[in-house]
This record gives C-alpha cells, sequence and structure tokens, in this order.
C-alpha cells in the first residue's frame, strides 16, 4: 500500500535535515565538519554522575514522576536567576521549559505562524529553524548578512516594501551572536537599530541564543532581549552546548501571555520535558557547574577555532573566502561561484573522506551552491587540520 497518499498537505514541506543526515558519518572513517556537535572531552560526567545519584537519592519520585508543562518551578526560578546575569529581566512566569531550543522553535511557529504570514530571517540563517517554520507555509524572506550581521539597512528596505504592497512581517528570527551558521555577531548599534525597526513596523523578533556562552574576542554584545523595553522579543536558549545535548533542556523567555500559549501548545507536542533532565540542571546551575563550565568550553573552541582559520590560510587555494568568527562553534566559507559545494559532497564523503554542510540548506530564496558551513567543535586538532586539507584539495580540483 502507498501510505504518501494519506499523508497531510504540511508533509510536503517536511524535509530531512542535512545536518543529522551527516551526523550519522561520525564514528567512520570520516573527518566530519558537519553537525555543531560539541566535543565529549566537554561533558562534565563525573559531576552529572553525582548530581544524577544525589538527586535520584533525595527525591527520586519526583525526579522521575511527570511535571508541570511549563517545567518544575524551581528551575524556573533558578533560569530566571541565570538569564538576569545576562541582563534579561524575567521572572519564573515569564520562563517556559522545552525540550532543547528545537522544540522552542516549533512551538513558536505553531503559535504565531499562519499561512502566508511574512517571517523575516537572516540569510543564510539556521537550517532548523526554517525546517520549523516551512511547515506552517509562511512567506519567508530572507535578509543578507554582512560581516557585521544581518544588513539593517536592507532589512528596513525589505519592511518597507512590504508596507507599501498592503503586507507586514509579523516575525523576525534573528541568531545575532555568534550566529548558526556564519559565526557572525552584530555589534550593539545594530542590534539597537533591530529593535528600533521591529518597533516602528510592529513586529515581534525571535532571539535564538544557543552560542553567545562560548564568545571569545572581549566584551560580549548585550542579548536582544536584554535591550527590549516593549517585550518585543522572545528569546530562545539551550543547555545543549554547555553540559551535554542529551539532556535535551531549553528554554523560552518571553510575556508572560506568550509562555501560557506557548505551554498549552506543548501539551500536544511533548507535554513536558524530561523531568530528570529538568532536576539535574537544577542542581547544576545551584552548584555553579554551568558557570564553572564556561570559561572551560570557551577555551577548547577558540583553540579550535583558531586551527581552523590557520589551516584555511594554509591550503584553500584563491578565489575562496570564509569567515572569522569571535565565538560560536562555526566557519562560513565561500567558494568561487562556479563551485558547486552540493554536488561535491558525495565525492567529499567517499573520496576524501570529509564532510561538511552546504550552505544552500540554510538559504530561504535557493542560493548558497558555492557556500558551506564548517564546524570545528568536534574534531581534534589535527583532524581538523588534515579536514580542511583534503576540504581544499577537493575545492581546487572542482575550481579547475
Amino acid at each position: 500500500m502507498d501510505a504518501s497518499r494519506f499523508f497531510a498537505r504540511r508533509a510536503a514541506y517536511l524535509r530531512a535535515s542535512q545536518v543529522r543526515e551527516l551526523l550519522k558519518w561520525i564514528g567512520r572513517d570520516v573527518i566530519s565538519f558537519g553537525g555543531g556537535v560539541p566535543d565529549p572531552a566537554s561533558f562534565p560526567i563525573d559531576e552529572l554522575r553525582r548530581i544524577i545519584d544525589e538527586v535520584l537519592e533525595a527525591r527520586g519520585s519526583a525526579a522521575l514522576q511527570y511535571a508541570p508543562t511549563e517545567g518544575i518551578d524551581e528551575l524556573r526560578e533558578e533560569l530566571a536567576r541565570f538569564v538576569g546575569r545576562r541582563g534579561i529581566r524575567a521572572g519564573p512566569e515569564n520562563v517556559l521549559v522545552t525540550s532543547g531550543s528545537q522544540e522552542a522553535l516549533e512551538l513558536l511557529a505553531r503559535v504565531f505562524v499562519d499561512p502566508g504570514d511574512v517571517v523575516v530571517t537572516e540569510n543564510p540563517t539556521y537550517l532548523g529553524a526554517i525546517q520549523a517554520f516551512s511547515v506552517y507555509e509562511p512567506s519567508l524572506v530572507g535578509v543578507p548578512m554582512d560581516e557585521g550581521g544581518v544588513r539593517v539597512d536592507l532589512l528596513e528596505e525589505r519592511l518597507r516594501k512590504l508596507a507599501s504592497s498592503g503586507a507586514r512581517a509579523k516575525l523576525c528570527y534573528v541568531i545575532p551572536t555568534c550566529q548558526n551558521p556564519t559565526g557572525r555577531t552584530a555589534g550593539l548599534e545594530r542590534r539597537k537599530a533591530l529593535l528600533e525597526l521591529a518597533e516602528e513596523h510592529d513586529l515581534l523578533i525571535i532571539e535564538d541564543d544557543p552560542y553567545s556562552y562560548f564568545y571569545f574576542e572581549g566584551p560580549e554584545p548585550p542579548p536582544l532581549k536584554a535591550l527590549d523595553k516593549e517585550g518585543r522579543v522572545i528569546y530562545v536558549s539551550t543547555i545543549s552546548k554547555v553540559l551535554a545535548p542529551g539532556l535535551r533542556i531549553g528554554w523560552v523567555v518571553a510575556e508572560e501571555e506568550v509562555v501560557e500559549k506557548l505551554a498549552i501548545a506543548k501539551q500536544g507536542v511533548t507535554l513536558q520535558s524530561p523531568t530528570l533532565g529538568m532536576h539535574v540542571l537544577l542542581e547544576a546551575l545551584r552548584r555553579g557547574l554551568v558557570d564553572r563550565q564556561l570559561p572551560r568550553l570557551r577555551q577548547i573552541y577558540r583553540v579550535r577555532r583558531d586551527a581552523m582559520l590557520s589551516a584555511l590560510e594554509e591550503h584553500m587555494p584563491s578565489g575562496v573566502s570564509w569567515t572569522r568568527p569571535c565565538g560560536g562553534m562555526f566557519v562560513w566559507l565561500e567558494a568561487p561561484p562556479r563551485v558547486d559545494m552540493d554536488a561535491l559532497l558525495p565525492v567529499a564523503l567517499s573520496v576524501h573522506k570529509v564532510a561538511y554542510v552546504p550552505g544552500s540548506g540554510f538559504h530561504v530564496d535557493g542560493g548558497g551552491r558555492n557556500t558551506a558551513r564548517l564546524s570545528f567543535s568536534y574534531p581534534p586538532l589535527e583532524k581538523i587540520r588534515e579536514g580542511v586539507a583534503r576540504l581544499a584539495k577537493l575545492i581546487a580540483e572542482a575550481a579547475g
């Protein structure tokens, strides 16, 4: 029987993630610059083991039981304090615990996006966000970036053009710090300009912030949410890159009415986030484990970023350019226009034994076939150097 004839129309918008597919190559003889996978050596396994043992000993029945959809109260309070140290004013009523930040994006799309709604994004942008939004059939409008993040002058131009045609944007999705996929960071003035545009054109901003914890170069700019005076910014983050992805805990910080509606949506998706994971994160925050992890992780990923940038300088042929991120996990590579990084991926995997994510999947307009995202977070230093050399050889052959 052909079950596909029963699929809902929205199933046509479901696409497999290139990143998730490339994760299958980890552990083989392929050097992977694919997923933004944390270094397993960074996981604080011994401390997490002690926390889990103590949680199960002291309150095992609660930690293994169902929990409120919004998250356990103590964790919401602790997360409000945690984001408060980043300048974000929030109480526990403003916090919703999610199963990673990806669920947060799905819930936001479910609650806010109707078919045809205009959602503005950086271009390129996180492909998981494209996946989450696309199922709800919005009109995705990509705004080009430069080294300072999203071009607010071009954003203003697009917003005015929409207004002149009788349309308007509802949401603007951005990753202003150590952006995925480019690694770029928006400065303070650009952040202020973005908030001014949101106010002028009456739209909401979704700020996705998984990577600012690994900001290497001086004081990091404040989150957009810390500058938000009107409640227009919905802030999303996660513990996946700091403690361990397997905990599957993220959070949303927003106005109370938004949190309430997202919680209702969550009841129909996951009902709640993992109770044991919530208790583990609660104790990790209370005991200072999260704060102790951050300088350690910054050092690990700074060294790997430097190794990748050095290898790119040494090996890449002329005509190839790349970003120089001040943090995060990614470098964005742009090959000459005639080089099709989508078409080269099978050759990269089977012949050169190196994996990357083709950049086209991060574009909302079908462009970017000569671009690629390289993650430096997972491979050891010698593998980074070797993998870049292999990739440079592949690109040089394709460029002729």
